[in-house]
């Protein structure tokens, strides 16, 4: 398998998420994963980092996503696995066993919502967790990811 580039974060995003802008916008906004896919990208850029972003609505893909940016070095990962943030034991085993510094980002406050969203089992794979933030949680979760790392924002 080909090597990532150095300094490259792989921005995951799961089920529904190809739906932004269109899906329940007072919870998730208007942005549309486009939007998002090009806000972590300039913003990665910053630091001198790329980003491979990714979405799927299978949890199997998702967790194939995670052992391909463990095989390829990648410097972290930003995730937001939606419903199965709630539900995956194997994402996060996943996550645990790549040992790759992770951020998990919710758009909306999970605990302003359902209750049976309370609880994230990737929040515990994640040395971070943000919520609420609608998108911009995405450059904020880059930020710290980048700070983890060590990668120093360029002039």
């Amino acid at each position: 398998m080909a090597k990532t580039p150095a300094g490259t974060i792989y921005v995951l995003n799961g089920p529904n998420l190809n739906l932004l802008g269109a899906r329940e916008p007072q919870h998730y906004g208007h942005a549309t994963l486009a939007d998002v896919e090009k806000l972590c990208a300039d913003t990665a850029a910053q630091f001198g980092l790329a980003t491979d972003c990714r979405q799927s609505n299978r949890e199997g893909e998702l967790i194939d996503f995670v052992h391909e940016a463990h095989a390829r070095s990648a410097s972290g990962i930003v995730i937001n696995a939606g419903g199965y943030s709630h539900t995956s034991i194997a994402l996060h085993d996943a996550l645990t066993a790549v040992k790759i510094p992770t951020v998990e980002v919710h758009i909306s406050n999970i605990y302003a919502r359902e209750g049976f969203r309370h609880h994230s089992f990737t929040a515990k794979a994640a040395f971070a967790t943000l919520c609420g933030f609608g998108v911009d949680g995405y450059r904020l979760a880059i930020n710290g990811l980048a700070a983890k790392i060590g990668a120093k924002a360029k002039a």
